[in-house]
């Protein structure tokens, strides 16, 4: 069994250990038969607008790939970046601290002909965008809405402050990577020199060369798109917005069970807190610790611990386990279907 093999076949039993523990902890003093009617009551007009919202979360990141790759000069179909954006999703819901879904975009970009590098950098500058959005409203809240964060117990208050400052350290470090790609440069070669001296990497087929003009095209890239900051506007408002259709899901399952006491404002706003919180946390999907906040926060909002169990496996269902489903059965499709060119060559 292969290396990589070996790693796939540990985090797949690594996750399903973790949904099996999670299981038991959410059901393990609940009334399963009340949950599951609660759930059966929901009309299917709002299990649609719910499915529907996922792929527009998911499809709004494709538009900003693309817009990103044309600003470089890289044409690149809408359907392309879409299923970049299912990979992406896929082995982010599946790895902790969602750390394997830019590796296989990278690699399936490379397939058709984008370079690493320019990969790279479009897809951390995505990243970065997609924490900054988190970052703003997190701070947003602990700035503007501690009447909000004081009603929230001891446990989400820390949390969230701890997602922010996590979330805030991350964008700073890759905004150094992007936008000061000189000092990034060096950095790298003289990490790359201290490898070898450390015998950890060795020097061959002309490495140290290649390394080399792989971040001169990322320095070149990082410097164009500095330069295209309408360019980074644009795809940064796009990011508010998909993650606006992210946070939404929860509002559509609390009209769901006939509630409407709250505002669509205060329902988001509180499930952004859960994912600003659970970002940065080395758990896939921030598994467990998103189904424990979830409860502590709308358990007095769907009035009582059962109701929010059951809105919460709606909830949780599309916003994590409906886009790993979908999202790996087209990621299984990419890998079928996406040829590098040597295999295209090949087989023609």
């Amino acid at each position: 069994m292969s290396s990589k093999v070996r790693k796939n076949v540990l985090n797949g039993i690594f996750l399903a250990a973790l949904i099996a523990l999670t299981i038991w902890a959410v059901f393990k003093d609940q009334d399963l038969g009340i949950i599951l009617d609660s759930i059966a009551g929901i009309s299917p007009i709002f299990l649609v607008i719910g499915f529907v919202l996922v792929v527009i979360y998911v499809c709004s990141e494709s538009v900003i790939i693309k817009y990103l790759l044309h600003t470089v000069q890289i044409r690149a179909p809408l359907f392309n970046c879409i299923r970049y954006s299912f990979v992406g999703f896929f082995y982010s819901c599946i790895t902790p601290s969602a750390t394997g879904g830019q590796p296989m975009q990278i690699y399936y970009m490379k397939r058709q002909n984008i370079d690493i590098p320019t990969a790279t950098i479009i897809l951390m500058l995505v990243t970065i965008e997609y924490k900054f959005v988190l970052v703003f409203i997190g701070l947003a809240v602990a700035v503007f809405g501690q009447g909000l964060v004081q009603t929230l117990t001891g446990e989400v208050q820390f949390f969230l402050y701890l997602g922010i400052g996590l979330n805030v350290f991350c964008v700073t470090l890759m905004c150094f990577l992007v936008f000061i790609p000189d000092t990034a440069k060096f950095l790298i070669m003289k990490g790359f020199v201290l490898l070898k001296k450390l015998h950890l990497m060795k020097e061959k087929n002309n490495r140290t060369e290649r390394l080399d003009r792989s971040m001169e095209v990322y320095k070149e890239t990082a410097v164009f798109l500095k330069n295209n900051k309408i360019a980074i506007l644009n795809t940064t408002l796009i990011s508010f917005l998909q993650r606006f259709f992210l946070f939404f899901i929860t509002y559509v399952v609390y009209r769901s069970f006939g509630l409407s006491a709250e505002n669509f404002f205060t329902i988001t706003i509180l499930q952004s807190i859960i994912s600003i919180a659970v970002d940065m946390l080395p758990l896939p999907g921030g598994m467990g610790i998103s189904e424990r906040l979830y409860l502590l926060i709308f358990s007095p909002i769907f009035g009582g611990v059962t109701a929010a169990t059951a809105s919460m496996l709606v909830s949780r269902g599309f916003s994590y386990y409906v886009l790993v489903i979908v999202s790996g059965i087209i990621s299984c499709i990419t890998h079928l279907t996406v040829k590098g060119p040597q295999e295209s060559d090949e087989k023609n």
